[in-house]
């Protein structure tokens, strides 16, 4: 690792336990959005905030030039029950940095600030780089991403930290909720009742269970369907009118989410409704020069399963970045050392092989 890569490693675990220590739910990210601010300031990058997102754009930035995202959140679910550790205490034990966000997506985001800074004063680039740290990646919320994309110049390309081992996630699967309502007779319990909306529910419970679409993608796969959620009923001696459930579908890049909202809410036997359609799959065609330069370093490609940021991009778009998200949202979450380091030197080369030959 050259001398270059050590500071920009050292700065970047710097920040990242500062982010560790500082709570950042969704939504309630303004003390890391100022700390990512500050972090600015100090390498003399001029930088925005849109709410709680932070961005800025290469020194020699050229409107003639097309643009490359670079992206990656700073907020955190809450910690679960499991922990053993203070989840905003930053250790390094064993070469591993623990911390609740230091694996998804703490240490992504560093990453990509060492490289953004390592380019920023580059000239030579086939492409303006501009860095989002955002806001509300975990909530999906409004106030996230997709709400500073509209003060930005047209993205044609990203490039989003979520962690992959440094592997080429090169297609998302996208996310359509429904809310689902199986009608029935309300009764007392102790009269007959042929019209019970628990008992109907059994049916479609099984229809959902044995249902599937019938494209099947070569990166991502099946579309998955499953009911997450059930409730019906209030008190023991009343049969209720109806039963709720929740429905979650992962929609590989053989459908919109139009698509599987239109199939669904015509075949499914029962009465549906989709919460939102806007977070669709994602890709990147496997022949771009970007996915070819990740190739020769040695990356695998492969197609993601968990939702992510890209869902707000309307361009191409990669998923890159250090850690493993077997260990998202997992009790005492952990990052190595090791993985920052190697992310940031891959990223470094990536981008050498690309924007300065694209």
């Amino acid at each position: 690792m050259s001398s270059i890569t050590e500071q920009l490693t050292e700065n970047a675990l710097l920040l990242l336990k500062q982010l560790i220590t500082c709570p950042s739910f969704s939504s309630a990210e303004d003390k890391t959005a100022s700390l990512i601010e500050d972090w600015f300031s100090s390498q003399d990058i001029a930088c925005h905030r849109h709410r709680n997102n932070v961005y800025a754009m290469n020194k020699f930035y050229d409107p003639a030039k097309p643009n490359l995202l670079l992206n990656s959140h700073h907020d955190t679910v809450r910690p679960n029950a499991a922990y053993t550790r203070d989840p905003f205490q930053a250790v390094i034990e064993d070469g591993k940095l623990y911390g609740l966000g230091s694996n998804d997506a703490g240490g992504c985001l560093v990453a990509l600030l060492a490289l953004f800074s390592y380019y920023y004063t580059n000239s030579e680039m086939s492409h303006n780089l501009i860095i989002v740290a955002s806001a509300e990646e975990e909530s999906s919320g409004p106030n996230g991403l997709n709400s500073v994309l509209q003060l930005l110049p047209p993205i044609e390309l990203a490039i989003v930290g979520e962690p992959t081992q440094m592997h080429l996630a090169i297609a998302e699967k996208g996310l359509v909720v429904f809310e689902g309502s199986i009608k029935g007779t309300p009764s007392h319990a102790a009269h007959p009742n042929g019209n019970n909306a628990i008992y109907n529910s059994i049916e479609v419970l099984k229809w959902f269970k044995d249902y599937s679409f019938e494209k099947i993608s070569d990166t991502l796969g099946e579309t998955k369907i499953t009911v997450t959620q059930i409730q019906a009923g209030d008190q023991h001696n009343v049969v209720p009118a109806e039963v709720n459930l929740v429905i979650d579908v992962r929609v590989n890049d053989c459908y919109t989410n139009q698509q599987i909202a239109d199939i669904l809410i015509n075949d499914a036997p029962c009465e549906l409704k989709a919460r939102s359609l806007r977070l669709n799959s994602s890709s990147i065609d496997k022949n771009h020069l970007l996915i070819k330069a990740g190739v020769q370093l040695g990356r695998k490609t492969y197609g993601s399963p968990t939702l992510s940021d890209q869902a707000a991009l309307s361009c191409q778009s990669l998923k890159l970045g250090p850690g493993d998200s077997t260990r998202s949202h997992s009790a005492d979450e952990f990052i190595y050392v090791e993985e920052i380091e190697e992310g940031i030197s891959i990223y470094i080369e990536l981008l050498r092989r690309f924007l300065l030959t694209a």
